[in-house]
């Protein structure tokens, strides 16, 4: 709520709004930073955006309730981003639920920022190396902009799991769902073993293993 404020208080403001981020602008202050006409982002800095989160007590009805403030939230949220960016609502709605970090470029490449803060430029003979701000090459053209980054927490997460089950869920054949175990008969020597031939405790200690 006072980030909705401050953001109001910058766009109702008469003057031009200009916006740095040069360290970090995550959760609430990315949506302040919404508000400048422009937004500038240090080459080093960060911008994260993700899904509003609060704590509730109480019963079902309750929940439903904080469940509901949340999704309503997160629509006024959008709202500020929808502006500044230009993206669809289902695009800005996915890069929430992700929980997404954007560097500098990123942020610049999706509309969250529209430039990157430049390094002062020294002037010549001042540095023993002439002009070397970077900004032109010899032709006078820009070099070409770098390669951007964007993390997303759940990816990361969703990312890794399937590495782990790739590597130890398929090294011995799986157990097919529903398969019925064969229980030794009376007098029978044996442990209870599945049609595959692989022993109920060795499946348990697999899926113990894909659990954790």
């Amino acid at each position: 709520m006072a980030a909705a404020q401050i953001y109001n208080m910058l766009s109702n403001y008469k003057g031009k709004v200009t916006v740095k981020i040069d360290g970090i602008a995550a959760s609430a202050a990315s949506v302040i930073a919404m508000a400048g006409d422009t937004v500038l982002v240090s080459p080093v800095s960060m911008l994260m955006i993700h899904n509003p989160a609060t704590m509730a007590w109480g019963d079902h009805a309750e929940m439903q309730k904080a469940m509901d403030m949340l999704s309503e939230v997160k629509e006024s949220i959008i709202n500020a981003y929808v502006l500044k960016t230009g993206l669809s609502r289902p695009k800005l709605s996915h890069l929430m639920d992700a929980e997404t970090w954007m560097d500098a470029n990123k942020a610049v490449e999706l509309g969250f920022a529209d430039d990157i803060m430049a390094r002062a430029k020294t002037g010549p003979g001042e540095d023993g190396e002439g002009d070397t701000d970077g900004e032109e090459n010899e032709d006078g053209k820009k070099p070409p902009a770098h390669s951007s980054m964007l993390f997303s927490r759940r990816v990361a997460d969703n990312a890794l799991l399937n590495k782990v089950i790739a590597k130890y869920g398929e090294k011995k054949p799986k157990a097919g769902i529903g398969e019925q175990a064969k229980i030794p008969a009376p007098g029978e020597k044996g442990t209870l073993k599945t049609e595959t031939g692989r022993s109920v405790d060795a499946l348990m200690e697999r899926l113990n293993l894909l659990k954790r």
